[in-house]
């Protein structure tokens, strides 16, 4: 696939969306900003749209005359039910009839690791868990992205619009927990991951998992390096630190037993 000349980034002025803004421009993309707050757009940065998901003319703005969108907008924590169904499932949905409607072929969506959050974890580090696990949200957040890649599932068998539905671990500068050393996603890895979902041909509906090529991975990157993602970091080298101030994961710990961590409590705990 030819790589895509203008790409909508909404959530662009959240923590992922802030690092994808300077890191998604070498690749060859211009890039037009959306989000609910305010963006501080560095100079020479494409034009930004401040509205919400629900301002459907402003979407529509949005969306008209780019040639792909990463969605990376919602909430990223767990919220009363109201608020993800505003926010993840009904913006999601927004979203995609919005791209509908201006014929936008390819979508790439920030799913999560929560999607699947209850998934037991290797307890082995043996990275095992396949992308075709069944689906057990840990939260309603989690729940959100579980809609999320059935939307773009329908919108691909129904409407011919491509998704990558990417189930993100840990984007951070450098991680910050044990749990993280496992699903950790750098930044500049991100942007690898995103552009080769941008770019692969004939994705239909592909769901991946979202990580560094990490020495105690979880989960099966499979599905992604065959898009043509190629991760280049590690998160070994802040192991011993991390474990030397935090221990190892305690098997019999109830935050430790899932893929989810603190997601899986009642009530869910973080940053995780």
């Amino acid at each position: 696939m030819t790589a895509p000349r203008t790409v909508l980034l909404t959530g662009a002025a959240g923590g992922l969306g802030t690092l994808m803004r300077e890191l998604l421009p070498p690749y060859g993309y211009r890039l037009r900003l959306f989000d609910q707050r305010p963006i501080e757009s560095a100079a020479g940065e494409a034009e930004a749209i401040t509205a919400e998901l629900a301002e459907k003319e402003a979407l529509r703005e949005a969306v008209r005359g780019v040639d792909a969108i990463v969605h990376l907008a919602g909430i990223s924590l767990e919220a009363p039910f109201e608020k993800i169904l505003r926010a993840n499932i009904e913006g999601t949905y927004h979203l995609y009839e919005a791209a509908r409607e201006a014929g936008v072929r390819r979508i790439v969506f920030a799913s999560s690791n929560h999607a699947v959050g209850f998934t037991p974890r290797p307890a082995d580090g043996s990275g095992a868990i396949p992308v075709d696990t069944p689906r057990r949200p840990d939260t309603y957040y989690g729940l959100s992205k579980g809609f999320g890649e059935d939307l773009a599932s329908l919108y691909w068998d129904l409407h011919g619009i491509e998704t990558v539905s990417v189930r993100i671990g840990s984007c951070y500068p450098e991680p910050t927990t044990v749990r993280m050393l496992s699903i950790w996603l750098s930044p500049a890895d991100a942007a690898r991951l995103l552009h080769a979902a941008l770019t692969a041909p004939d994705v239909g509906h592909t769901v991946v998992y979202g990580s560094s090529a990490n020495t105690r991975l979880w989960w099966d990157l499979s599905s992604a390096r065959a898009l043509g993602y190629e991760p280049q970091d590690d998160s070994e080298p802040y192991a011993a630190e991390l474990l030397a101030a935090q221990g190892a994961l305690a098997p019999g710990n109830p935050e430790h037993a899932h893929l989810g961590g603190a997601f899986c409590t009642d009530p869910p705990r973080w940053p995780y």
